[in-house]
């Protein structure tokens, strides 16, 4: 298609020239000359409030615009009111409430309905509450809120659904200290609120276990009633139709007990510094937190102001000063954080390179004086108020928005017009206000400071800034009671007993000068791993040099990939190159190569070693005797064949990538290899589940060491 240029443009282009002379005619030789129109008023579109007599709310805002609908029902209750000891239950609940299913339709049956429409229904947990949520076209409104009323009203939490949700959930965990930003993160919310507070708890393997499928039906029942919901649906309806209907829905469904917010203590942070040692990154991550406030504080807008000064933008004092001109930060940012029922948290973060660790900080803490020493001047108020405001209306710029804006005010009770209000309350921050609230809340002597990194490339100690707690961040596998009981300890010196049946594996392997002279093993296998699509055939070739190195290099129909641990470095590389290992797995593949018998018998008279004898097992026609092994901390479990000193069996806590589980390796077809006896075939099961099978093909006693294997390819 051709357009053609017609008179009517032009005289189009004639009025605009006529009613933009500034911008046609003439050029302003300053952009701070340019003079721009005020706001204009923001016209906020109330939603319908329908308030049912069993106590639910109803939020209806219409929007035409496109032919759809989409609702979400809050409900009161969240983590904070879970027990301590199933910390993750709402983390569970979320999950399983929509892939449970409904007593009449399984999670996957609705995943199969909802595709065929485009739609969905989600759930999910959160601080202080849960969620269910459904997007659908106008057309099938109908039966796609059926499925959300009766996932809302009849869940089933399917068990088989409660143990993949724990799985997912373990798998986070054990990767959670991979991440410096997370790990500062997470413990700087441990500083600013106390690592047992609501607030900051984690999940961790034994509580996510504790969690059953009866906890989420009782919650479901405690906190699901009607009472407890506020109900908003936006989107192409009719009102008053759409009142009928939900109140036909739910009108009859009695009213339950009401979910009261609990008094939860809020402590200020206890300053000082804190670290958390990472020897496996090159750059820092700090957090400096404190005491911050609610959103209903009457200096509320003038904080916000404050925050954009500090850290809104390029022009703000932490990026331009620490970003731009001091070029220490690769982010920065922070300010008086604010919650609407209780108070949030003065944070401060910022990520630089191990090197300028301490000049960081020192950073920081310029800047946090000149809060107070040199407040804001009207220049920086101005510009500001400017950019808050001009970028406010794209906060509430759909029906979408201002709905969940205005669920979130009826939630914690805050009035219908906060909204209205933000713009005039911004409006109307001066310099004096602000350097105000800058001396009630900027104290630097009350900030906890917090750095995960690698101390030996700081510039200067951490201690010059005072006294360094730090933080241990591993991950327990067990609650702290049943990790130092008694029934759980391994014996302090082992038995006579133990001794005795190690002694029959020692002298199967050669005796102890023989195996005091191995410096290295290598072999290569056929593995058949279990995975859920199938069995995988792999070829294995590793080798493992005493006392702290492994090399392991499998191929796999998708390619080779190789692994190397050793004290120093763990790597993984693949042909799309070479990338650091997660330090929990290179911790795992370290506790392996410490459990190998050749390993745990050279070090056999060591202080801390043990062999304790714990009774006996029938494993096919033998009756093994069974010897709890403890190894510095390392543990595991054999069974020893007496009459040959064969260990044909072996048990102990391993990490999956669900979380910690129990590994057990059967042994079979004995050789001799330099006269040492080698079982060539393994069968492995994890929590009574196959995972594979090796058979040895060649295995090798001090082959020749390359020491390549153990160098990570250039990038």
């Amino acid at each position: 298609m051709t357009i053609k240029r017609s008179n009517s443009m032009l005289a189009v282009l004639s009025m605009m020239a006529m009613a933009l002379p500034s911008l046609a005619w003439s050029q302003v030789k300053d952009w701070k000359d340019l003079k721009f129109p005020p706001l204009h008023k923001i016209d906020i579109q109330e939603p319908r409030r329908i308030d049912l007599p069993n106590g639910m709310i109803i939020l209806l805002q219409e929007d035409h615009e496109l032919p759809l609908i989409s609702g979400t029902a809050v409900v009161r209750g969240g983590s904070r009111e879970e027990p301590a000891e199933k910390a993750g239950l709402i983390d569970v609940y979320g999950d399983v409430w929509r892939t449970g299913g409904t007593t009449s339709k399984t999670g996957d049956e609705l995943d199969d309905v909802l595709e065929s429409r485009a739609a969905k229904v989600e759930t999910g947990g959160d601080i202080d509450s849960t969620t269910i949520s459904f997007d659908a076209l106008k057309g099938d409104f109908d039966s796609v809120f059926a499925i959300f009323v009766d996932l809302l009203r009849n869940p089933a939490f399917r068990e088989d659904k409660l143990g993949l949700a724990k799985d997912q959930i373990n798998t986070g965990i054990s990767r959670r200290n991979d991440d410096p930003a997370q790990i500062a993160g997470r413990e700087s919310q441990k500083l600013a609120y106390g690592a047992n507070s609501p607030y900051a708890r984690t999940a961790e393997y034994y509580t996510v276990q504790a969690i059953t499928r009866d906890d989420l039906v009782a919650w479901h029942k405690r906190y699901v009633q009607p009472n407890n919901i506020i109900l908003g649906i936006a989107g192409d309806f009719d009102p008053a139709q759409m009142e009928q209907k939900l109140r036909k829905q739910f009108q009859s469904w009695p009213k339950g007990p009401a979910a009261t917010p609990p008094q939860i203590a809020i402590e200020k942070p206890t300053p000082g510094i804190y670290f958390v040692p990472k020897e496996d990154i090159n750059q820092s991550s700090i957090r400096m937190v404190a005491a911050g406030t609610m959103k209903n504080d009457p200096d509320y807008y003038t904080l916000q102001v404050l925050n954009e000064i500090l850290s809104g933008g390029f022009s703000s004092r932490l990026v331009n000063n620490i970003r731009s001109k001091k070029g220490l930060a690769y982010s920065v940012g922070g300010g008086v954080g604010t919650s609407f029922d209780h108070p949030g948290i003065f944070s401060l973060a910022m990520g630089t390179k191990s090197q300028t660790t301490a000049a960081a900080i020192d950073a920081l803490n310029e800047e946090l004086d000149n809060l107070v020493k040199s407040p804001p001047t009207e220049a920086e108020l101005n510009r500001a108020q400017e950019s808050i405001l001009n970028s406010f209306i794209f906060s509430y710029d759909s029906k979408q928005k201002i709905l969940q804006e205005q669920m979130s005010l009826t939630f914690y009770g805050y009035p219908a017009d906060f909204l209205e209000r933000f713009r005039s309350g911004v409006e109307k921050v001066t310099t004096q206000d602000l350097a105000r609230v800058a001396k009630k809340f900027v104290h630097r002597n009350e900030f906890a400071v917090l750095v995960v990194g690698k101390p030996a490339d700081f510039d200067r100690p951490l201690s010059s800034f005072g006294t360094v707690k730090t933080i241990d961040i591993t991950i327990p596998e067990a609650a702290p009671s049943a990790k130092g009981s008694a029934a759980a300890a391994p014996s302090a010196t082992g038995n006579q007993e133990g001794r005795d049946a190690v002694a029959k594996v020692l002298a199967s392997m050669g005796g102890k000068a023989k195996v005091a002279g191995i410096n290295a093993v290598s072999q290569k296998a056929q593995v058949v791993a279990k995975t859920p699509q199938g069995d995988m055939p792999l070829t294995v070739e590793s080798m493992d040099v005493f006392p702290d190195r492994s090399y392991q290099k499998m191929i796999t129909p998708m390619g080779a990939m190789t692994m190397v641990v050793t004290s120093a470095s763990a790597f993984m590389s693949t042909p799309g190159g070479s990338q650091d290992m997660p330090a929990s797995q290179k911790e795992e593949q370290m506790r392996e190569l410490r459990r190998d018998p050749i390993y745990v018998l050279q070090h056999a008279d060591d202080a801390g070693v043990t062999f304790t004898a714990a009774g006996t097992e029938k494993i096919g026609d033998v009756t093994a005797q069974i010897v709890d092994v403890s190894n510095g901390g390392v543990d595991v479990r054999w069974y020893v064949d007496l009459s040959n000193g064969h260990i044909i069996r072996t048990s102990n806590k391993t990490m999956t990538q669900s979380g910690p589980g129990t590994q057990v390796v059967d042994y079979s077809d004995w050789r001799t290899v330099s006269g040492v006896s080698v079982a060539f075939k393994r069968v492995i099961t994890v929590n009574g589940q196959p995972r594979g099978s090796v058979t040895v093909e060649d295995f090798q006693i001090n082959p020749a060491v390359d020491s390549k294997l153990f160098e990570k390819p250039p990038a």
